[in-house]
This record gives structure tokens, C-alpha cells and sequence, in this order.
């Protein structure tokens, strides 16, 4: 898709063609990726330079608040390269002033020949990039594919709340402990190394106080040998009891609202768009009832129980009609076990 006046030399379709440019288009995905969790309020953006015949001469991706956005990490990279060359970039370039300029001038001071872009940006205050590349005589396609890095970003733009992902660790029957209580550990070292991994490219982590009250959780982001990774999510609590004073969160000053809604509004404004849910069942049953569940993360570990605590605590849909329809994106073998990566139709 074309937007805003451009004269297309090539459709968007045409030039995902080109094997070179496709190439490109997934390095600037990958990009993204590796900013994902350390750029809020900021979009993870990633950002590639390619040469007129399709060689990659820059790349990058947003840095943390204050420090130089995707484009101009790889206009850097790319050096005198850039004149004349491709920038890909998975973000409409903003086109105003805030801690660092526009990255729409810096492309166009670099003398790029065409701007592929994957999505617009919704965002008022950064939006106007298109039509200021076009103004200066540059080529813009808009690919309208939306990367996965940005999806929980662009979720919290145009909606106000983050993006809330569940995620439950739980036995084929659907259990997520068993009946006399025990919950360590239902699925193997493998998938466990694997959720901590996930935690730390989230903004926030949250749970319930029957969860803190019943696992007494750290609720941080750890390697396979205990010390912390280099990104960690803020902590919140969901529920009105009181966390014992020798409590883990306790001692780090965790955040607790007594209601759902004051947790998302303190969420939305410290622009927390990228928000992963642990337990247990019954804030997962308040979560889902009220559709506020975006995606799930399914840890499915190759066990049944039979009887025990069920990963929801209540009825959903009373008939199948009734039932929430997810739709799996992902499937990813973990151990012994199986993550389940699904996206609310």
C-alpha cells in the first residue's frame, strides 16, 4: 500500500518480491525484536540500510529513552552509504522533536533515495514522517505488516491499556498444582529458563496476592544460574491483603492495587504497554471474563493430575458459543515440554 500522495515506482508487494529486499525486511523485524523491553514509552523500532543492489550497509534499533532511535542507528552505521540507498524501517519515521530530532530529516539530510515502511504510526505527536519524506522528493512504500515487536506498543497507543499477555504453566488435564497443594515444579528447567527470558523483555509483571501469599515470588527476571538479568519488569500485585513484611516483594517496595482498574490506569499512564500476567486462576478468571486477555503463553508440561487447582478459577462461557476464540501463532518445544504462543481472534 501507498500512502499519502507517494508515486510508487514499485507496489509494496512487488518489492517484497525481490528476495534481497525480503531479506532486508526480516533483519529490520529481528531489529525490533532486540529492543523489545527496553524502550517504554518508545516503540522497539528496528531499522536497515540497504544499497541499490540490495546489500545491507546499516542497521539498528532503538535505544533506551533519550538515546538515538532506529533510523539513526543505522544511518550512523550505514555512513556515506546511505545516500542514494533504501532505509526499511518497521515504524513510520517520527517527524517531531522530543529528547532526540526527527529521524524523517535525519533520512532525508542522509539523501536516502526510498523509505520501505512497515506500519504508520497512530501516535498524534510522532506521526507526519510520510508525508515529510514524500514533501522531499523520496520514494515511500507502506508494507502494512505489523511487526511483533510493535504489537503490544501500538495495542497501548490506540487503546490507552497495555497489552496483557497470561501466561500459565499447567498439566495436559489442565491443573496448574496439584491437589495437595504442590506447584514446584510443573514443567521442566528448560521452560522455566525460557519464561524468565520472556519476563525481561516485559515492562511489568503481575499477579494476584493469593499467588504472593501462596508462592511468596520474586517476580524477577533470573538466569539458569540465579542472578538477575540486565532487564526487569516492575512488579505488581492485584488484590487487597496485606504481603507479610518478610515477604520478598515486600522488601522491594511492590506496587499493590486493591481493583484491576487502578492497576491498568497506573499501567497505561507510566506507559507500560507491554504487560505479562502469572496467577493465578482467579485473577486469570477476572482477567478473561472482562476480555482484557490479548494473548496467552501456554507452558504445557506433559503430566496429568486428574484433580488439583484448575488454571482458572470460574466459568468464562457458560456454552460454546459463549468461549473466547484464541488462535495459536506459535509452537515452541521446550524440554520436554511444549509453549503455546496464542492471539485473541
Amino acid at each position: 500500500m501507498i500512502q499519502r500522495g507517494a508515486v510508487p515506482r514499485c507496489t509494496a508487494q512487488d518489492w517484497l518480491a525481490d528476495p534481497a529486499h525480503t531479506r532486508a525486511w526480516h533483519c529490520a523485524l529481528e531489529q525490533g525484536l532486540r529492543a523489545v523491553g527496553s524502550t517504554r514509552p518508545n516503540p522497539p523500532v528496528g531499522a536497515v540500510i540497504i544499497s541499490p543492489n540490495g546489500q545491507v550497509c546499516g542497521q539498528g534499533h532503538t535505544q533506551p529513552p533519550g538515546s538515538a532511535h532506529a533510523e539513526i542507528m543505522a544511518l550512523h552505521q550505514a555512513g556515506t552509504a546511505a545516500r542514494g540507498a533504501t532505509a526499511v524501517v518497521t515504524l513510520e519515521p517520527c517527524n517531531h522533536t522530543g529528547r532526540t530530532g526527527p529521524c524523517s530529516k535525519a533520512l532525508i539530510d542522509a539523501g536516502v533515495a526510498r523509505v520501505v515502511i512497515g506500519t504508520t504510526d497512530p501516535n498524534p505527536h510522532a506521526a507526519g514522517g510520510i508525508s515529510s519524506l514524500i514533501a522531499a522528493g523520496i520514494e515511500v512504500i507502506v508494507l502494512d505488516i505489523v511487526s511483533e515487536a510493535l504489537r503490544p506498543w501500538l495495542h497501548w497507543v490506540t487503546t490507552g491499556r497495555p497489552w496483557v499477555t497470561w501466561k500459565v504453566a499447567h498439566t495436559l488435564d489442565g491443573f496448574i498444582a496439584a491437589e495437595d497443594g504442590t506447584s514446584q515444579w510443573i514443567t521442566s528447567e528448560q521452560a522455566r529458563a525460557a519464561a524468565h527470558v520472556d519476563r525481561a523483555h516485559r515492562d511489568a509483571i503481575v499477579v494476584g496476592t493469593g499467588t504472593v501469599l501462596a508462592d511468596n515470588p520474586r517476580l524477577t527476571a533470573r538466569d539458569t544460574d540465579g542472578s538477575l538479568l540486565e532487564r526487569q519488569p516492575e512488579p505488581i500485585v492485584i488484590g487487597g491483603r496485606p504481603i507479610p513484611d518478610s515477604f520478598h516483594l515486600a522488601t522491594r517496595g511492590v506496587r499493590q492495587f486493591s481493583s484491576i482498574e487502578q492497576a491498568w490506569e497506573y499501567l497505561g499512564a507510566q506507559g507500560h504497554a507491554n504487560v505479562l500476567v502469572e496467577g493465578g486462576a482467579g485473577l486469570a478468571h477476572s482477567l478473561l471474563s472482562q476480555a482484557m486477555v490479548d494473548e496467552i503463553h501456554a507452558y504445557i508440561a506433559p503430566k496429568i493430575l486428574g484433580k488439583g487447582t484448575p488454571m482458572i478459577g470460574g466459568v468464562v462461557g457458560s456454552t460454546l458459543s459463549d468461549a473466547q476464540q484464541f488462535e495459536i501463532v506459535e509452537t515452541t518445544p521446550l524440554g520436554p515440554d511444549l509453549r503455546l504462543v496464542l492471539r485473541r481472534q
